[in-house]
C-alpha cells in the first residue's frame, strides 16, 4: 500500500516572477488557481519580464490585501507598498509578448507603473490578463484544450516535500521550497515519485501531470537577496541526476479542472500512472 499522501502547501504568485505567499486554501479556476499569474510586468518594448533576465524582481514582495495585494520592495523601506487589485480595469490595453505568444492585457495604472520603474530602476508596465484572454497550454500535450495565465506555459506546477529534502542532501547549502515557486507541494511518498504520476486528485479535485518541469536558471537566485549562486546551484547539482532530454527536472507541470477547491491538508490520490 502506498504511503499517505497530502497537500502541504499552495502558494499564488499574483504577479509572475515577483514574489508568492501562501494560503491555507484557494479556488481552482479555468487557468490556475484564482488570482495566480493574472499580472505582469513588460519592458519598453511590451515584452516579459522575468527574474531570468532582472534577478532583482525577486526583491518585490507581495503580500495579501483586501481585494487586492501589496507590493513592497525588501531593499527600499523609502518606497511605501503598492496596493494592487486583484483585477483591473479595461480602460486601456496593449498587446504584450510572452515567450512567443503575443497576448492583449488590460493596463495597471500609471502610478503603479511609476512606483515599479522606480523600484527597479528601469521604465516598465505593470498589465493584467483579462478574463477574455485565450492563452492554451502547448497544443501537443493539450488535448483537452486547457488554458493558462501569465505562468510559463502551465496553470500549476506540483512539486515534493521528499524531492527537495533528497537534494538538499547533495548540495553544500540548503536551499527552500520558493526557489522552485510551485503552486501545490504535497508532502509524503518518495522522492521523485511524482514522475510517474498522470492522473491524481487533491481532495475531490482531478489533476493531470502532463509532463516534468524543467528548470532554468531563477532556481539559483536567492529569492530573499536576489543573488544569483556562485556555483549554478541548486540547478548545477540537479543536472547531474535529473537531466531529461536537455531539460533539467523538478516538480511536475499540471492541468485541473475549470472549478474547484483546494485547503492544505487534503488528501492526495494518485489514480493512475505514465
Amino acid at each position: 500500500m502506498s504511503a499517505t499522501l497530502s497537500l502541504t502547501g499552495l502558494f499564488l504568485y499574483p504577479v509572475k516572477s515577483l514574489g508568492g505567499y501562501a494560503v491555507d486554501e484557494a479556488e481552482v479556476t479555468t487557468r490556475g488557481l484564482r488570482h495566480d499569474r493574472r499580472w505582469l510586468l513588460v519592458d519598453e518594448r511590451n515584452r516579459f519580464m522575468t527574474q531570468r533576465q532582472q534577478p532583482e524582481l525577486a526583491l518585490l514582495t507581495v503580500a495579501p490585501a483586501y481585494n487586492g495585494f501589496l507590493i513592497s520592495h525588501r531593499q527600499r523601506p523609502d518606497l511605501l507598498p503598492l496596493f494592487t487589485p486583484f483585477e483591473a480595469t479595461p480602460d486601456r490595453t496593449l498587446f504584450v509578448t510572452v515567450w512567443d505568444d503575443i497576448l492583449w492585457a488590460w493596463r495597471g495604472t500609471p502610478e503603479a507603473d511609476e512606483w515599479l520603474g522606480e523600484a527597479l530602476g528601469r521604465p516598465c508596465r505593470l498589465v493584467y490578463m483579462s478574463d477574455m484572454v485565450r492563452r492554451d497550454v502547448e497544443p501537443e500535450l493539450n488535448p483537452e484544450g486547457k488554458l493558462v495565465s501569465f505562468a510559463d506555459g502551465y496553470p500549476y506546477l506540483l512539486a515534493g516535500e521528499a524531492a527537495l529534502a533528497d537534494l538538499n542532501t547533495r548540495l553544500a547549502e540548503s536551499v527552500p521550497m520558493n526557489r522552485f515557486r510551485p503552486n501545490l507541494v504535497f508532502g509524503g511518498g518518495e522522492a521523485y515519485e511524482d514522475d510517474a504520476w498522470e492522473q491524481f486528485q487533491i481532495g475531490e479535485v482531478p489533476f493531470r501531470a502532463v509532463r516534468g518541469c524543467g528548470r532554468c536558471v531563477l532556481t539559483t537566485i536567492d529569492q530573499a537577496t536576489a543573488i544569483k549562486s556562485p556555483v549554478g546551484d541548486p540547478l548545477r547539482t540537479l543536472a547531474t541526476y535529473r537531466k531529461a532530454e536537455n531539460s533539467t527536472l523538478f516538480g511536475q507541470n499540471v492541468t485541473g479542472p475549470k472549478q474547484g477547491h483546494l485547503r492544505v491538508g487534503d488528501a492526495v490520490t494518485v489514480l493512475s500512472r505514465k
